[in-house]
């Protein structure tokens, strides 16, 4: 019995000692076999049992550990890739913008209904800027009359163009007929007593019943003082003639006596109505006193314009006119009051006086007869009594009439004054002479400054002499 457990401690001490010096022979022999070496009853119990299946387990960490490791190379290479993708993409989109910044030339075309966003498109334009004398735009060359044809200067149709009520022109879209050498020739001798001349352009688009006036320039304007150069401020003021008490105006340009305006104006005028009006462009020259002083004006009849379409320019270049000086006549002036009752469409004019009348014969007796026309038509006709000149040679009439006359019949309207020798017996009455007071279809001067001061001023009497014309 002792023998036994003598024999049984033995093994057991050698079995300790085995398996300290044999770990890794057992950890071998167990990986490479399929099955645990020897027999269930060879498995050591224990302490070294216990140690024994830590042995075991010594490969399933190292495989953990290697799959830890291949986790972390796949995601490091998985941060490169993301890094160089965004590398390039931040260099692409520096290179489009540069591509972007590059094409200056491009024109801004502003969105459709259909887009959002503005659009660039690049389009070639052929055309020559004018020669220059100086760095300054006021001084570029005049056009030579005998080489332009006002008819051959039509500005170029513009299609996708964006505007508003007072602009004919597309932003962004250069005229090239603006440039044509035709209208900007060298040494240009204006002539004797030249006030100035207009560019501008006219276009007539039917469906919206508008008339846009393109103001493009005016040159050789004289200066406010003798002596100075560019003593000048001008604007361009523009009647719808023969309404005189609505106009546009123009921005004033200081300090030039060729100043550039580049805007467009718009009248609403109805297509019917077109021939019965005459575009007035009045240039006047607006002092630091604020007094204003007319340089001079063109006046264009609608009824010449070709309207067409309504998509094509004209251009016109029209030297500037002064107002027509009163008529210096030997036959005599009248002396006329007018007064004008709005409330009740009346106008009363009277007859005053005549002086200087130059009578034929010797019989020197006078009167005056008036005619209310509209549109050249006689509408209403009354005469004064018979008079007799005094020691001094005037004429004493003082006779009043009342007329019926509407607010909206003033502009087409003209009242004349004629002035009769009367005669005795069968003989007819002879004609010293007459004057027209009315709009400016039928006035000019004293006359229709008198008119429009009476028209615009209800119930003020306004009086003013006039010569008599043949």
């Amino acid at each position: 019995m002792e023998n036994q457990l003598w024999k049984r401690e033995l093994f057991t001490t050698w079995q300790k000692d085995q398996q300290r010096t044999n770990k890794w022979a057992i950890l071998r022999s167990v990986r490479s076999s399929a099955t645990p070496p020897g027999d269930i009853r060879s498995l050591p119990t224990g302490e070294t049992f216990k140690e024994y299946v830590v042995s075991e387990q010594t490969p399933g960490e190292l495989q953990g550990h290697e799959i830890l490791y291949s986790s972390v190379a796949v995601g490091v290479v998985l941060i490169l890739f993301t890094l160089t993708a965004a590398v390039l993409f931040v260099r692409r989109r520096r290179t489009k913008n540069a591509d972007e910044e590059h094409a200056a030339s491009s024109i801004l075309v502003y969105p459709s209904q259909q887009g959002t966003a503005p659009q660039f498109l690049t389009k070639e334009i052929h055309f020559s800027l004018p020669p220059l004398r100086s760095t300054s735009l006021g001084d570029l060359a005049e056009p030579d009359d005998s080489d332009v044809d006002t008819e051959s200067l039509l500005l170029p149709t513009v299609t996708n163009q964006r505007s508003n009520s007072f602009s004919c022109y597309g932003l962004g879209v250069i005229e090239p007929a603006l440039y044509k050498n035709t209208l900007d020739l060298d040494d240009v001798q204006w002539p004797e007593g030249h006030i100035g001349r207009i560019w501008f352009s006219l276009r007539y688009e039917p469906s919206t019943e508008k008339l846009l006036v393109s103001l493009l320039k005016v040159k050789n304007l004289p200066s406010r003082t003798v002596g100075t150069v560019n003593s000048c401020d001008p604007f361009v003021r523009l009647h719808l003639m023969p309404d005189e008490r609505r106009y546009l105006q123009s921005k004033q340009k200081k300090k030039t006596c060729n100043p550039y305006f580049d805007e467009t104006l718009v009248f609403q005028v109805s297509a019917k109505d077109m021939s019965d009006h005459t575009l007035k462009l009045t240039v006047i020259d607006g002092s630091r006193t604020k007094r204003r002083s007319e340089i001079g004006h063109v006046t264009f009849p609608l009824k010449e314009l070709e309207i067409g379409d309504g998509t094509e320019q004209q251009l016109f270049k029209l030297d500037l006119e002064k107002e027509p000086q009163e008529i210096k006549s030997n036959l005599g002036e009248l002396l006329v009051s007018l007064v004008y009752n709005e409330n009740l469409n009346r106008l009363t004019a009277t007859v005053i006086e005549a002086r200087g009348l130059h009578f034929q014969g010797d019989k020197h007796e006078a009167y005056v007869r008036l005619t209310l026309n509209q549109h050249y038509r006689s509408v209403k006709e009354k005469r004064t009594g018979i008079a007799r000149p005094s020691r001094d040679g005037a004429v004493t009439f003082t006779e009043g009439f009342n007329l019926k006359l509407a607010p909206s019949q003033a502009d087409i309207s003209s009242l004349a004054f004629h002035v009769f020798q009367a005669t005795s017996g069968y003989g007819r009455d002879k004609l010293i002479g007459k004057c027209v007071l009315g709009s400016y279809m039928f006035a000019r001067g004293r006359a229709l400054i008198q008119w429009n001061t009476a028209i615009n001023n209800p119930m003020e009497q306004n009086q003013q002499w006039h010569v008599l014309c043949e």
